[in-house]
């Protein structure tokens, strides 16, 4: 019987802040695809590319066999990050927005968004938003899509866990991630229909470039699709975070999730599938409320506290998560459903602080720092 790697890769997003102002200068995206890292500054004169290319750091998160793997890369690329930070006088922090910087009237864009910028006009040149994509090792195409098509049920579920934006331009917005707002604003982003076969999703992506709504099958940015390129699943609806063990938490409760959808169709065991719009419910109530709010159990239709059900979904993938050696790191994510994700942390220093944005800007830092 055939089982995948479910081996893992993880790209970060890194904002790159002012010491003093706490402004944000650029920031650094992880790509394995592009096999580098794609640096945006927000000044031409800081030359903030050329020091990161400079200090050769890692290309990404290599593809990792297992958790533990993963776990030494991930801290080894947050080191060099935090080196060249050093070095170049700035500070590095993680979340899914900054909490007050604003880009207006500025010309410069990278290429990759170029095009994007002269599809969706006015919404792509808003966005200043900064996820967590994770990639899980699923080798055959059919497989990889019968698990997106299932995993969808649970992502409401891991983006609790993950929220990390609750402010945007110096505002508290009200919601646990402003970021999926302004991502979800393009196209081809948010949850995924459903589709039949990999070929059925071919289909889809060959009849968007025929027509020519996309250049190519990057723009497909829905939160889980197959990579265009890699073997993989991409998960992207997480935000990215500051602590690097909730990242590792969370990265192993999405490699564990698929690797249960996996069993449960081994063993013929059927995962019902929902509609789209019923997950999108869900997700829209973990952007408002995260871990505060209620979700929707679909099997029973009753809505239910996100802690019980994230918990119950802890339980159900427990003895699939000990076979692939990742218990130690997915536990705490119970450490996050007590104490709260990161932007229930930063609604607390926001209020501890006289509702300073500065001192939550001090606070990701500090935490994107703390390898310990």
């Amino acid at each position: 019987m055939y089982y995948p790697s479910f081996n893992i890769g993880i790209e970060e997003e890194y904002q790159l802040i002012d010491p003093d102002s706490r402004e944000l200068l650029g920031y650094v995206t992880q790509s394995m695809a592009r096999e580098k890292m794609v640096v945006n500054e927000r000044a031409p004169s800081a030359d903030l590319a050329t020091l990161i290319r400079e200090g050769a750091v890692s290309t990404g998160t290599p593809v990792c066999m297992d958790i533990n793997e993963a776990r030494d890369m991930l801290l080894r690329v947050r080191e060099q990050m935090l080196e060249l930070g050093v070095a170049g006088g700035f500070k590095i922090a993680g979340a899914g927005t900054h909490p007050f910087s604003r880009w207006e009237g500025r010309e410069e864009m990278l290429a990759q968004y170029r095009q994007m910028a002269e599809d969706v006009q006015v919404i792509a040149r808003r966005i200043l938003a900064f996820g967590l994509r994770i990639h899980i090792g699923v080798e055959d195409r059919d497989l990889a899509i019968d698990v997106m098509n299932t995993l969808r049920y649970v992502l409401p579920h891991i983006f609790c866990l993950s929220t990390s934006s609750p402010f945007w331009q110096g505002r508290n917005t009200g919601l646990k991630s402003y970021r999926a707002v302004l991502v979800d604003s393009l196209p081809r982003t948010g949850i995924p229909g459903a589709f039949s076969s990999y070929h059925d999703y071919r289909l889809y992506v060959d009849t968007l470039m025929r027509t020519n709504s996309i250049p190519d099958p990057r723009r497909i940015m829905y939160d889980v699709v197959p990579h265009y390129r890699f073997p993989t699943l991409v998960i992207r609806i997480c935000d990215m975070m500051p602590s690097y063990r909730d990242v590792l938490a969370v990265t192993a409760l999405i490699q564990a999730s698929v690797a249960w959808m996996v069993d449960l169709r081994q063993r013929n065991l059927s995962f019902r599938l929902y509609d789209r719009t019923l997950i999108a419910e869900n997700k829209w109530r973990a952007v408002r409320y995260g871990l505060d709010g209620n979700l929707v159990d679909f099997g029973v239709e009753q809505q239910v506290p996100a802690r019980e059900l994230i918990s119950e979904l802890l339980d159900r993938i427990e003895p699939v998560a000990r076979k692939l050696s990742s218990w130690h790191e997915l536990e705490h994510c119970y450490t996050i459903l007590a104490r709260g994700s990161s932007s229930d942390q930063q609604l607390a220093v926001w209020a501890e602080h006289g509702e300073d944005a500065r001192a939550v800007v001090d606070f990701l830092v500090a935490e994107t720092e703390n390898l310990a």
